[in-house]
């Protein structure tokens, strides 16, 4: 950080959005307050997730993308950030593929496109989709195409872990995916006691062949405009119950992801990144 702040990026993934931080040469030390503070939409920048790049730990790694909620608490992944990071990093050295490490591994990027907007469109290997229930995690055994959990409207959620927990939710009624019974249940389920480190929950609704529509309530974050680790949970969930293929479009409220659940488990997230703009944050914010 020099004298008059410390440099970020705003950049986004269909309107999930995120406050770029570049650690690599010097570690900032942020505390709770103020990772809060610069996501604060009023007070600081605002995001949906703070993003801190560190120098990475794994030797086939080309960075650490530490991951903060808006409360300030870690995150373990998160699709749409891994998509913004690597983009970053290929415009950095001219290439288009990058592997970026979290704490939920090691995560591979490739630059396939390019929009009709002119952005770039990158794909990212997510990982495996874990499926066992200690695995999710959840606190009783069970089954996780099933787990045991209705509340309102809301029933017999698929649970499933992307380096982070998700219960995804279908639904018949267009109108349980409308904002307010999302807001009223969205919190409620996230801190459900059948979820020992809270989760992500996801609305689903088949729309067509091999398409969905799907709202979210991040954990630590709130209701956002889109969810990476979110729509690999709804493509995971949707094959596991035979709505779709194990491929298919997952349209969010910033844009539309297209999702692959591929034979090895591992799951494939392609779309569009955009940076926003630039600026400084001032010492102040982090103090």
């Amino acid at each position: 950080m020099t004298a008059a702040g410390l440099p970020f990026r705003k950049m986004h993934g269909l309107g999930n959005d995120f406050v770029v931080l570049d650690a690599r040469a010097h570690a900032l030390g942020l505390s709770l307050e103020s990772r809060r503070r610069v996501a604060d939409r009023k007070l600081g920048v605002g995001c949906d997730q703070l993003i801190v790049l560190e120098p990475p730990a794994e030797r086939d790694a080309d960075v650490f993308m530490r991951i903060y909620n808006p409360d300030g608490s870690e995150a373990g992944a998160c699709g749409n950030a891994t998509r913004c990071v690597a983009s970053v990093l290929m415009a950095e050295r001219g290439g288009e593929a990058a592997v970026v490490q979290t704490v939920a591994g090691l995560l591979e990027a490739e630059k396939v496109g390019v929009g009709g907007n002119g952005l770039p469109v990158i794909s990212v290997d997510m990982g495996p989709a874990r499926l066992d229930w200690r695995d999710v995690p959840v606190s009783v055994a069970c089954d996780t195409l099933h787990l045991p959990l209705a509340m309102g409207p809301y029933g017999d959620p698929v649970g499933c872990s992307m380096g982070n927990p998700h219960a995804t939710f279908f639904v018949d009624d267009v109108a349980l995916l409308d904002d307010k019974p999302i807001r009223e249940f969205g919190p409620q389920l996230e801190q459900h006691k059948l979820f020992p480190e809270k989760a992500n929950v996801g609305f689903a609704r088949l729309t067509g062949t091999d398409r969905l529509r799907l709202r979210m309530w991040e954990r630590g974050a709130g209701q956002t405009l889109a969810c990476g680790s979110g729509a690999c949970a709804a493509i995971v969930a949707a094959a596991r119950r035979g709505l779709t293929s194990r491929k298919a479009e997952i349209v969010m409220d910033g844009g539309t992801l297209t999702m692959e659940w591929l034979r090895d488990g591992h799951v494939l997230m392609t779309g569009g990144v955009a940076q926003s703009f630039t600026g400084t944050l001032d010492p102040a914010l982090l103090a």
